[in-house]
């Protein structure tokens, strides 16, 4: 098939899925897109590759940024500020609830004083806010779980069969080679195979997640031609994840499924108590095994892959006998700059701009501080998930999935920064309050599997996924 003919036909698919799409039950709200457009560009390429820079071409721009760049997250995060205003958003209280992720914002922005580039880094933290400003714009839709649905369900159907077209079709944008040993790397619609998985690792969390809270309804008929389109997205995120090639998003990709399948059984339901309990506990065994008796190692040759994790080990190693100030690091987001990055490339590989672990990365930039900081807010937003096991469990074990797997994910990569892992994370992470007509009300509802659940509310209850 001639490329041109397979784009074609890409777009028109990418057409009849958002104007026919079965799974599509109103009108959703026009004010969706920003948060999808900025979900795609994080998720796939900046704008600039898109129009034809090379992937690898940041380097050269890693410090300055691009302008156009700039001017497409500037416009959208001010698109993203007027509908917050236009919905009369609540500045104060969602400050007041979400004091944990505040704090870490905050101490973020007063660690560009200490920076060694305070221009630099103030850039990169006013885009990363944009991150928490594009996600308000979903969970204060007036439908928020549909919102969610929708914005997850939209951005698979983007990215997945485009990073086939261009993997099959157009090998020169959407395949890399290894600069040692030549082999071939797929990447798709994105910049490298590790971002390809977690694409592939969002889209088979949801798409398995909605087939889940879908299933006791798939004798109606339009349930079945959703559950019909997610097995075939389901299929098509396997196959690229199989190409792609990374194992850490093949292993969070098991462990997000089984979650989810965990939170829908019966025995979980009923005790739902143990569930709350078991996710931490099991994390903090498996950081005991993997620093305490090397396991990470062990695991990955008994798979047949390298136990230093592909060299990352030797770098986590080299990275903290460097010169940093423990207690409040070298300014949000500055580590990767200057000497620093030179000397990162000259000590392992050259491009090398993120420590491979997300909990390194930000002890890096801000210190033992930005830890507690971002431990306090994980914790914040788990104590928010739990609560909601009891009120929309259906939504809760999406939001629990999501959860677990960007703790995992990011002690072998690093996503608390500009990446999609870190976004989808706050939409299950952000408390959002409810509006006055809700907190008069006291009654909320959700869309679950078509179907809908009603459930009493208290007041400034969060509604981040709430019908």
């Amino acid at each position: 098939m001639p490329p041109s003919l397979a784009l074609l036909l890409w777009l028109i698919l990418l057409l009849g899925l958002l104007c026919f799409d079965p799974a599509r039950s109103a009108e959703p709200s026009a004010a969706l897109w920003v948060p999808l457009t900025w979900m795609f560009i994080v998720g796939s390429r900046l704008v600039s590759q898109w129009l034809g820079s090379q992937v690898g071409v940041a380097a050269q721009t890693f410090e300055d940024g691009n302008p156009l760049d700039r001017t497409v997250y500037s416009l959208l995060i001010v698109l993203a500020v007027g509908i917050l205003i236009s919905r009369s958003f609540k500045w104060g209280t969602f400050f007041v609830r979400n004091f944990a992720l505040t704090a870490f914002l905050f101490f973020a922005l007063v660690s560009i004083v200490w920076s060694d580039f305070p221009l630099v880094a103030f850039k990169r933290w006013f885009r990363d806010l944009g991150h928490c400003l594009v996600i308000l714009v979903v969970l204060t839709d007036s439908h928020p779980v549909e919102a969610v649905r929708t914005l997850l369900r939209r951005l698979c159907y983007l990215l997945i069969p485009l990073s086939i077209v261009l993997i099959k079709y157009f090998p020169g944008f959407g395949t890399g080679y290894d600069r040692w040993t030549g082999a071939a790397t797929y990447m798709g619609a994105t910049t490298s195979k590790n971002m390809l998985g977690v694409a592939c690792l969002i889209s088979g969390i949801f798409f398995f997640w909605d087939t889940v809270t879908r299933w006791s309804d798939r004798k109606e008929r339009r349930t079945r031609r959703i559950i019909m389109v997610n097995f075939a997205f389901i299929a098509m995120t396997l196959w690229l994840l199989h190409l792609a090639d990374s194992a850490t998003s093949r292993v969070c990709l098991v462990i997000g499924c089984l979650i989810i399948a965990a939170a829908h059984s019966d025995m979980f339901r009923r005790r739902s108590g143990l569930l709350k309990v078991l996710i931490p506990a099991c994390f903090v065994l498996y950081l005991i095994l993997a620093f305490g008796f090397n396991v990470n190692g062990d695991l990955a040759s008994a798979i047949g892959r390298d136990p230093t994790l592909t060299d990352r080990t030797l770098i986590w190693k080299n990275l903290l006998s460097m010169n940093t100030n423990p207690l409040v690091g070298t300014g949000y987001e500055s580590f990767w700059l200057g000497s620093r990055l030179a000397l990162a490339g000259r000590s392992f590989e050259a491009g090398l701009n993120e420590a491979h672990n997300g909990y390194l990365d930000i002890y890096l930039g801000l210190g033992v501080i930005g830890i507690c900081l971002l431990a306090g807010f994980l914790i914040a937003s788990y104590r928010n998930i739990c609560r909601q096991l009891t009120s929309s469990p259906s939504v809760a074990s999406l939001n629990l999935a999501l959860w677990t797997i960007t703790l995992f994910y990011n002690m072998t990569e690093s996503a608390f920064k500009f990446h999609l892992m870190w976004v989808v994370f706050l939409l299950a992470a952000i408390a959002v309050p409810a509006p006055a007509a809700d907190r008069v009300r006291g009654v909320a509802s959700f869309d679950n599997a078509g179907a809908t659940e009603r459930f009493l509310r208290p007041p400034l209850e969060t509604v981040s996924h709430r019908r």
